[in-house]
């Protein structure tokens, strides 16, 4: 009998998790049943319980490529050289989120997926435990860009760059919600009301 090659059981895998992306995305995590993934991805129960147990495996597996995939898009735009302005910055990483980046599906599937996995860290520790050392992660690394702000003289050496950091975070966390729930979002949208809001002078009380 041949032997199956580590490139045919990736794909397969690959497939899967593909497949019940989509399902997750639009149907919810606990809206969507084991039918409902067999029959997305055309595969036998056999061939699918081979890769995941259940339905609660597919969720965590899911759920580690979405918080690595937000992960991965703040590391990538955070690389910059030199440091990207807060609307460069944010765009680089909306642009990454507006990507196809489930096979098969539309521009909002993703953002959808990220507010389902957001949700499930509610009710389960582990995936909680592994959002929040991603948020410590991110905003040690944009930590780094807003020291850097300051040392070009764009920022005042006084703002804390923590509170600055959770703040960008929270625009981008922001805009994949606003994606998510009613897809009209766009990077020059974002960049755009960014730069707005960089340019505000603040008056000094009289």
């Amino acid at each position: 009998m041949a032997r199956v090659s580590q490139e045919h059981l990736d794909a397969r895998r690959r497939q899967i998790l593909d497949g019940a992306a989509r399902c997750f995305a639009r149907n919810g995590f606990h809206a969507t049943s084991m039918q409902d993934v067999l029959t997305e991805v055309g595969l036998s129960a056999g061939a699918v319980y081979r890769y995941f147990r259940g339905k609660d495996e597919l969720i965590a597996a899911i759920a580690e490529e979405a918080f690595a995939g937000v992960r991965g898009a703040f590391v990538e735009a955070s690389r910059a050289t030199p440091p990207p302005t807060p609307d460069v910055l944010l765009g680089a990483v909306l642009r990454l989120f507006l990507e196809e980046r489930i096979p098969g599906a539309d521009r909002q599937a993703f953002p959808r997926l990220i507010l389902q996995v957001w949700s499930e860290t509610l009710r389960d520790e582990q995936l909680a435990a592994t959002l929040e050392a991603g948020f410590r992660g991110m905003r040690e690394i944009w930590a780094g860009l807003v020291t850097a702000y300051q040392e070009n003289g764009l920022l005042p050496a006084g703002v804390s760059a923590d509170h600055m950091v959770r703040i960008l975070i929270a625009i981008a966390q922001g805009c994949i919600a606003q994606q998510a729930l009613f897809g009209d979002l766009s990077v020059e949208i974002l960049e755009e009301g960014v730069r707005g809001l960089m340019s505000m002078r603040t008056q000094s009380p009289s």
